[in-house]
């Protein structure tokens, strides 16, 4: 694996730990553990606890997936890891 190779995956792990961390405090702190503490804050009427642990962590996940894909082109491009790239890499060593 070449340096760039080292880095580009650093960065993806760094981007898949910050992620996987705003998901866990969504789905398990803000949803299960302290879902008490936030039902005091209502929201349009309902429980903000409540409202998290039904609907509140799904905009949440819907927002990481597009978040994550921004930040992975991003990466794709500074590495120059884009699809097209790897093709024409593919067939050169096909031929």
């Amino acid at each position: 694996m070449s340096k760039d190779d080292n880095l580009y995956w650093k960065e993806n792990i760094r981007i898949l730990t910050i992620l996987l961390s705003i998901w866990f405090v969504v789905s398990f702190l803000m949803s299960v553990i302290f879902v008490d503490q936030l039902d005091a804050i209502r929201i349009g009427g309902f429980k903000f606890g409540f409202w998290m642990a039904q609907q509140g962590s799904i905009y949440i996940y819907v927002i990481l997936i597009f978040i994550y894909l921004k930040m992975m082109d991003k990466l794709d491009r500074k590495y120059h890891h884009e699809e097209k790239d790897i093709l024409a890499e593919e067939e050169a060593a096909g031929e």
